[in-house]
């Protein structure tokens, strides 16, 4: 059941990603594909900086500091999926619509799950 959940997470979140591209200007996602592989780079790059800094440095965490770190992990995930574009002011829009769309249908990050098996 963990591969299933984890498998629908990372369609929910390529699917907030095609909202978000469609909302957000200068924010284009070439497709489901695309988006589901953005989805992926970054959870892995979410969850290296979380790893390296701690919870209050990462997309996942709250505050000013955590939307930063959305924006500037959404920019940087584009120059490793293809068929995408996103400028500085369509990633800090992206984070914001992401963060808004987060307070609805919470997604929990990787580490989080990792620290809470090991807690069980």
């Amino acid at each position: 059941m963990l591969f299933l959940g984890t498998v629908v997470r990372f369609v929910v979140s390529a699917i907030v990603l095609m909202v978000v591209g469609f909302l957000v200007p200068q924010f284009s996602i070439g497709g489901f594909w695309s988006a589901l592989l953005l989805a992926v780079v970054i959870a892995v790059l979410g969850w290296v900086i979380e790893g390296i800094f701690g919870k209050k440095v990462t997309p996942f965490g709250r505050g000013i500091v955590g939307f930063l770190s959305s924006a500037l992990v959404i920019w940087l995930a584009q120059f490793v999926v293809g068929d995408m574009r996103i400028t500085m002011i369509g990633a800090v829009l992206a984070a914001l619509v992401i963060g808004i769309i987060d307070l609805f249908i919470p997604i929990a990050s990787p580490y989080e799950a990792t620290r809470s098996r090991r807690r069980d």
